[in-house]
């Protein structure tokens, strides 16, 4: 077994173009250090509708060239196999290590494949990927990012000419011929051929950018931002410039690309202390909002002045976020279909039946969302926005950073803030408050041994509520694709719902929470909050031990 391993190992090095990684496998094998080379041929990362996402480094279990320049041959057999091996493929790439040269390899592997390559022309946010394929007429387009991910992983999203993320079976299909693949040395890799975008793509995205304000809007709003390391600042700071908003104050630490992440230990204004020299920058520059962008600038995060917190300052929820981007979009006028995933708060479906407007439900990810027919809007609870899915058929942090400012200066112009909004709705609607229990393993076999345990074992009752209805989403409900997920709906003294299922992207198990308190008037507000903080607390405990996790 391990003279297997080995001539694996030495196999892999004798093909890496990569000298760092080849270094390091070399290392392992002068060392005979089998655990960690087991670790990284144990398999092969899988390709599926997130792409490749995975730790940097050697071996078929790694983000590593090898894995990318096979991705990069599969895709583009795929894409001749299906009539379009005479289109183009655009690229795009963030700012983490080894993005760039990933980016390279595509477009090499895209020309000596018999495609057009076009690469964007620096790091850029994920969006203006997504717009540049529907813009050039792309066939297909590669974004290299890991998104929120800690600094040691690099991804790769692939995308088709529609502009929204691959779903099955392309995935299954382009992996079948990523699987295809011969030795490297097979790969055609020419050394030029492909094109350097200039800045006519970006430009075009800012353009494009004013679409989603209102001719005339107030564009008052002060605003404190955060790149949170990646490549959110120059593009955000150039949207609100040209949209006529006050040059929103920097946190200055975090402004700058750098893939290390030094200030943060996960780069996600979702984690804890992410947000704490945001936090700090606003105490001294006294905005109205502060907003914050991931690494790849496609989620967008808000936080509201807050006496009661801490910091001064308190996080919106996504699903907060959400409903705020509605209700404002109702109230603009907007017409066509308000769309979320299944694991985001049914408020928005309150919201657009007393609007009138269209509302469907999708699996988890804007790969699902995007593809709604009619979408006018689309969000998801992991701070995901589609605010313009004629421009960008994506989540998108920079167009949806400034429908968040329209809305704030519209209110400030009214003496009010967003909270004052979120009261507003939950008197019409009714108090939807939500949580996540997350559990980030690094067995993937306890995930698993989860979703095993509640289908074996299904709760009948969670926090004194009684589950009136149990969904296995594998086996498909209201009309969704399969999916592995497990859907409870509860019934008491108040409603709830619960989903579980294991992330797309990273080794976590996600169980969303929700629970609807009516409120008669705005007096009850508070008993309503505490009464929804006290009902998901002891969701969360329930279902954990329901899971035995």
């Amino acid at each position: 077994m391990q003279q297997d391993l080995i001539a694996r190992a030495e196999a892999w090095l004798a093909e890496d173009p990569d000298g760092d990684t080849r270094r390091e496998l070399r290392e392992l094998l002068d060392a005979g250090d089998t655990d960690a080379l087991a670790e990284r041929f144990s398999g092969t990362l899988q390709f599926g509708t997130a792409g490749l996402r995975g730790e940097l480094g050697a071996g078929p279990m790694r983000m590593n060239r090898s894995v990318v320049i096979r991705a990069a041959a599969g895709l583009a057999a795929y894409l001749k196999s299906t009539g379009q091996g005479g289109g183009l493929v655009v690229i795009g790439y963030d700012a983490r290590h080894k993005s760039a040269d990933f980016a390279r390899d595509t477009a090499a592997v895209m020309t000596g494949a018999g495609l057009r390559a076009a690469v964007l022309p620096r790091p850029l946010p994920t969006p203006v990927l997504a717009f540049a394929i529907r813009h050039l007429g792309a066939v297909a387009g590669v974004e290299v990012t890991a998104s929120h991910n800690p600094p040691r992983d690099n991804g790769y999203k692939v995308y088709l000419g529609d502009g929204s993320q691959i779903v099955p079976p392309m995935d299954g299909e382009i992996a079948a011929e990523i699987d295809a693949v011969g030795p490297l040395d097979s790969v055609p890799r020419p050394d030029d051929g492909w094109e350097i975008l200039g800045d006519e793509v970006p430009a075009a995205y800012l353009e494009r950018t004013d679409a989603v304000l209102s001719a005339g809007s107030p564009r008052t709003a002060r605003v404190v931002h955060t790149a949170l390391h990646g490549v959110g600042t120059r593009t955000l700071n150039a949207a609100f410039a040209r949209a006529g908003f006050p040059a929103p104050v920097p946190v200055a630490e975090q402004a700058e690309p750098d893939p290390d992440f030094p200030t943060v230990a996960f780069p996600n204004p979702e984690e804890p202390g992410a947000m704490d020299l945001a936090f700090a920058t606003a105490r001294r520059a006294a905005p109205d909002i502060v907003i914050a962008n991931d690494p790849d600038a496609d989620r967008c995060a808000v936080a509201v002045p807050d006496a009661d917190a801490e910091s001064g300052w308190r996080m919106l929820r996504g699903d907060e976020v959400g409903a705020l981007l509605a209700a404002h979009l109702v109230n603009k006028g907007a017409t066509g279909v308000f769309a979320e995933s299944i694991v985001s708060s049914s408020l928005l479906g309150r919201i657009a039946e007393a609007a009138g407007v269209g509302y469907e439900e999708t699996l988890t990810g804007f790969k699902w969302i995007a593809r709604v027919e009619g979408l006018r809007y689309g969000y998801e609870e992991a701070l995901g926005y589609c605010v313009d899915p004629d421009g960008v058929r994506d989540k998108d942090g920079i167009t949806a950073a400034l429908l968040v400012a329209e809305l704030a200066s519209e209110l400030k112009e009214a003496g009010r803030g967003l909270a004052d909004l979120l009261d507003d709705l939950a008197l019409a609607h009714g108090l939807h408050a939500t949580d996540q229990l997350s559990a980030r393993v690094k067995d993937l076999s306890l995930i698993t041994r989860a979703m095993d345990r509640l289908r074996d074992h299904p709760p009948t009752a969670l926090a004194g509520l009684t589950v009136t209805s149990t969904e296995d989403l594998s086996a498909g409900a209201s009309g969704l694709p399969p999916t592995d997920g497990l859907r409870y709906h509860l019934d008491g003294a108040y409603k709830a719902r619960v989903i579980v299922r294991p992330s797309g992207t990273e080794p976590k198990l996600k169980c969303y929470l929700e629970a609807v308190i009516p409120v008669a008037t705005a007096a009850d507000l508070p008993a309503a909050r505490t009464i929804a903080t006290e009902l998901l607390t002891t969701l969360k405990r329930d279902l954990s031990e329901a899971a035995g996790i």
